[in-house]
């Protein structure tokens, strides 16, 4: 009998979605405002979905806990109040798109969870923009 548990979490980040390959123009073309040199800022939303089975022992499919405690030591503390294109390593060479940044979460998580786990990352870059990943 597998169940979903959900933990929400918050971290504000800028960044700056940028194609080095193209030319100012075509850079401004495609991304608009989110391609301005000095960088903007989002307050994400994040919503990390663990399905598995329930432990018989604990009633629990994962300690919640233990759940707010890796996503605070391997997600907020990395990206929150930093410059994602500047200040971290994961964003230096990969565009900092909602999509990326999801995917991103979603490994960085992955390494931490037991493998009979199921992960989606649920990413809201804003009330109306947001992403998942995997999609099932």
């Amino acid at each position: 009998m597998k169940v979903a548990v959900y933990r929400k979490a918050h971290f504000n980040a800028a960044h700056r979605l940028h194609n080095p390959e193209w030319d100012e123009a075509m850079n401004e073309k495609v991304f608009g405002k989110c391609n301005n040199p000095n960088f903007h800022g989002h307050n994400y939303e994040l919503e990390v979905k663990v399905v598995g089975e329930i432990d018989p022992q604990t009633g629990y499919v994962i300690d919640m806990k233990v759940l707010k405690d890796l996503i605070e030591e391997h997600i907020i503390q990395r990206f929150d109040h930093k410059n994602l294109n500047l200040d971290t390593e994961e964003f230096r060479q990969l565009n900092p798109t909602a999509e990326n940044i999801a995917v991103v979460i979603y490994r960085l998580l992955r390494e931490q969870l037991d493998s009979t786990f199921q992960l989606t990352i649920k990413l809201y870059e804003t009330e109306r923009n947001f992403v998942e990943f995997p999609v099932h």
